[in-house]
């Protein structure tokens, strides 16, 4: 018996006849998943191909034929001096001025008093900084607010739910920077319309991100409210919030650092601060300051990230973030 078991064993390779099932059995899922893989990666490049030959075609069959230049702007687009970029960051003046815009930096200048003045970019980027800082409270206060209304542990599947699950739907369905080209059709370009087109969109992902926290917090402090005879209201504020405000803390930093990258993008449409000098210097050709631009976003949104990662550890708690790492 026992020989005839080796015999078996030696036949499928080694493995007893339940482990060699299980082996035939991942062996056809690894072809099957192979097979998938092939065919998705067919179909892929079947779209990419289609995409690149609808792109040649709305390009007037210059598109591939252009390629080859795709990195030329970048080649011509370099300032006289790599100290231009800093002169024009600082206004500073410039030794190539000859009278016009592109070395003008000086005329922008944001005097505070007698000859204290705020570089023009700084300017901007503060006024960016403060739409997504406006924008972010304005949006996390509202979603507070609506979120309990939309879980279905405190409030229910009935009508109040259902109608604002839907209004925060509607709130992000549309990106940031198509609600502030409509806004600044009607309330004209500026920082306004940047801030209500912000804080719509945040009132919707965050509100949805938020009751999403509250259905999962534990119920078991409510029931215990519940039974001592506390309304809603204070069930909410006593069982509820405790619970999930480390959360919607993160996620409203995590929110503020988004916005800051909105609000630049929307500069561009005519919403102010950084973004909107940045689409005038490219579209002058400034090439000094359009890198100055660029390197004072670059360092500002580390900056922004670092900061709001240090203020979760702070107001979460490192042992938050060590779980994870020592997993890893």
């Amino acid at each position: 018996m026992a020989t005839t078991l080796q015999h078996g064993d030696l036949q499928n390779g080694g493995l007893s006849a339940s482990s060699a099932t299980v082996m035939r059995h991942y062996q056809r899922q690894l072809a099957t998943r192979r097979i998938y893989t092939i065919i998705s990666l067919v179909v892929f490049l079947i779209i990419l191909g289609a995409s690149l030959n609808f792109a040649n075609d709305a390009n007037s069959g210059k598109f591939f034929e252009r390629l080859p230049y795709f990195f030329d702007f970048l080649k011509t687009f370099v300032p006289d001096s790599p100290l231009e970029v800093f002169r024009a960051m600082f206004d500073l003046p410039s030794p190539y001025a000859d009278g016009s815009l592109k070395y003008d930096y000086t005329a922008d200048r944001v005097y505070i008093s007698g000859s204290f003045y705020i570089p023009h970019f700084i300017y901007q980027l503060i006024i960016t900084l403060n739409i997504a800082l406006v924008s972010t409270i304005i949006g996390t206060a509202f979603a507070f607010v609506l979120c309990f209304f939309a879980s279905t542990n405190l409030v229910g599947a009935g009508l109040v739910r259902w109608v604002v699950r839907r209004t925060m739907e509607i709130l992000r369905a549309f990106p940031e920077i198509v609600i502030a080209g409509l806004l600044t059709a009607i309330l004209s370009i500026g920082p306004i319309a940047a801030i209500i087109a912000i804080s719509v969109h945040t009132i919707g992902a965050l509100g949805k991100l938020f009751f999403e926290v509250v259905e999962n917090a534990d119920m078991k402090p409510d029931e215990g409210l519940r039974a001592a005879g506390a309304n809603w209201l204070e069930r909410v504020r006593f069982a509820i919030v405790p619970q999930v405000l480390p959360n919607f803390v993160s996620y409203a930093l995590l929110r503020a650092e988004i916005n800051v990258r909105a609000s630049t993008i929307i500069g561009a449409v005519g919403g102010g601060g950084i973004g909107e000098v940045f689409r005038l210097a490219i579209g002058r050709d400034h090439a000094a300051k359009t890198y100055a631009i660029i390197l004072l976003l670059l360092v500002t949104i580390i900056a922004v990230d670092q900061f709001s990662a240090w203020l979760r550890r702070r107001l979460i708690g490192h042992q938050s973030f060590e779980f994870g790492r020592g997993a890893a």
